[in-house]
């Protein structure tokens, strides 16, 4: 089983900054990619960004230069600095990590979600 807890989620002015934390737990043998997906309200889930084992990162053309991913491999945890906010960037933003257990099953598991605000 692996367990992702997230926070950093909250209320901000158009143009301010959050930062996204998920941390991974359980029985970890390797992560492979650890992405950022988001859903607003009404609309369909889509990815915001992804990282890599060898820490290539992807964004989606919306956040392209506002937002930066990045991981801390030693503890298992990916971040999500988001940064010149706009309002259609309020969404709840989900942690997802593809890897391998220590019993050697592949897992891809989800975050429970965090809201992020964005007020005009």
């Amino acid at each position: 089983q692996v367990q992702l807890v997230e926070s950093g989620g909250g209320l901000v002015q158009a143009g301010g900054s959050l930062r996204l934390s998920c941390a991974a737990s359980g029985s970890i043998f390797k992560i492979n990619a650890m992405n950022w997906y988001r859903q607003a309200p009404g609309k369909q889930r889509e990815l915001v960004a992804i990282i890599t084992s060898g820490g290539n990162t992807g964004y989606a053309d919306s956040v392209k230069g506002r937002f930066t991913i990045s991981r801390d491999n030693a503890k298992n945890t990916v971040y999500l600095q988001m940064n010149s906010l706009k309002p259609e960037d309020t969404a709840v933003y989900y942690c997802n990590v593809v890897g391998i257990t220590i019993a050697m099953i592949a897992f891809n598991s989800w975050g429970q979600g965090t809201q992020v605000t964005v007020s005009s």
